[in-house]
C-alpha cells in the first residue's frame, strides 16, 4: 500500500513553535483537549488571540479548526456528548466557570457562519434583535444604520430596511449576519469560512471588511483559502492531526512567518500545498 504524503510529517508539536504575547491576550486556551462521543478532536491546545488583530486558523479538513473556533464561544454547548477539558479564558475570566452564561458570551463573542443565515425577518429587525432582546437602550433607528455602515452595507439597504433579508444577495446576507453581530457592540468575532459560499467580488469585500474592523474588534478567522489567510491575517495557527486523526497546534506565529520561513516542516508541506 501506498504511505499517504502526510504520514510523513507525524510528530509531536514544538512548543517553542507556538507565540505568545507580551500583554493580555482577549481570548486564551490552556492545554485545552475536546471529544465528542468519546472520540478525541483536539489535543492540548494552547493558544492566546491578542486584541485588535485577525488570527486565522488554518489546516487540513479534520484537524478540529472549527471545533477550536466554536470553544470560544462555547457554541460546543450545543452540541449533545462533547466532552472539553483544559482552560479558555476570555479578558482573563475562565470562559467555562459554572457562573458564565453562554448567552451572554455569544453576544460578547459573536459568530459569523459559512453560510449567511439572516433571520426570516426584515433588514432592520435582524440588526436590531440583538439589542432589543438584551434591552440595550438608546436610539434603535441609529444603532441599526451604525451597524450597517460598519458592515459596509448601508448605502446598499438604507432604502430597503422593511423588505425581507432573505431578498438580499448573498454577499449582502453575510455583511447583514456581520451588521447583526456588530449591533451589540461584541469583543471579538469569530467567522468560520464566512467567504466560503460568495463570488470573488462579494468575498473581497468581505476580506476588506474584515480588516477594517480590527479598529474596534478581535477577529478569528477560519479558512481554507491560504491566499486569503495572507491578505486578512496578522498571525496564523496551523493545525494538524496526528497518526491518530486528532487535532494539535503544530505552528502559531505572524502571517509572513508561517507562510515564508515556517519552522515546522509539516507548515511548509501545507502551506506550499503538499499535504492538505
Amino acid at each position: 500500500m501506498t504511505e499517504s504524503p502526510i504520514s510523513n510529517f507525524r510528530e509531536p508539536p514544538d512548543p517553542a513553535n507556538i507565540m505568545t504575547f507580551d500583554e493580555t491576550p482577549v481570548l486564551e486556551t490552556r492545554g485545552l483537549s475536546v471529544m465528542y462521543d468519546s472520540k478525541p478532536a483536539l489535543r492540548d491546545v494552547s493558544f492566546q488571540v491578542p486584541r485588535n488583530e485577525v488570527i486565522a486558523i488554518i489546516g487540513p479538513s479534520g484537524s478540529g479548526k472549527s471545533t477550536l473556533l466554536r470553544c470560544f464561544n462555547r457554541m460546543n454547548d450545543l452540541i449533545q456528548n462533547v466532552s472539553i477539558t483544559g482552560e479558555v479564558f476570555f479578558e482573563e475570566e475562565p470562559l467555562y466557570a459554572p457562573e458564565v452564561d453562554p448567552t451572554e458570551i455569544r453576544f460578547r463573542i459573536g459568530m459569523v457562519f459559512q453560510r449567511p443565515n439572516p433571520f426570516p425577518k426584515s433588514v432592520y429587525d435582524n440588526v436590531a434583535f440583538g439589542p432589543r432582546i438584551n434591552g440595550i437602550g438608546g436610539d434603535l433607528d441609529q444603532l441599526v444604520e451604525d451597524s450597517l455602515r460598519r458592515a459596509a452595507l448601508w448605502d446598499e439597504v438604507y432604502d430597503r430596511l422593511d423588505d425581507s433579508a432573505l431578498q438580499l444577495s448573498g454577499g449582502q446576507q453575510q455583511r447583514l449576519c456581520i451588521a447583526r453581530a456588530l449591533a451589540v457592540d461584541p469583543e471579538v468575532i469569530l467567522m468560520d469560512e464566512p467567504a466560503a459560499s460568495l463570488d470573488p467580488i462579494s468575498t473581497q469585500a468581505i476580506e476588506v471588511l474584515i480588516r477594517e474592523l480590527t479598529r474596534n474588534v478581535t477577529i478569528v478567522i477560519v479558512t481554507h483559502n491560504m491566499q486569503q489567510a495572507q491578505r486578512v491575517a496578522n498571525y496564523a495557527a496551523v493545525l494538524m492531526t496526528d497518526e491518530s486523526r486528532v487535532g494539535e497546534l503544530i505552528e502559531y506565529g505572524p502571517t509572513e512567518q508561517i507562510f515564508g520561513t515556517p519552522k515546522d516542516r509539516r507548515t511548509e508541506a501545507y502551506v506550499t500545498g503538499r499535504i492538505g
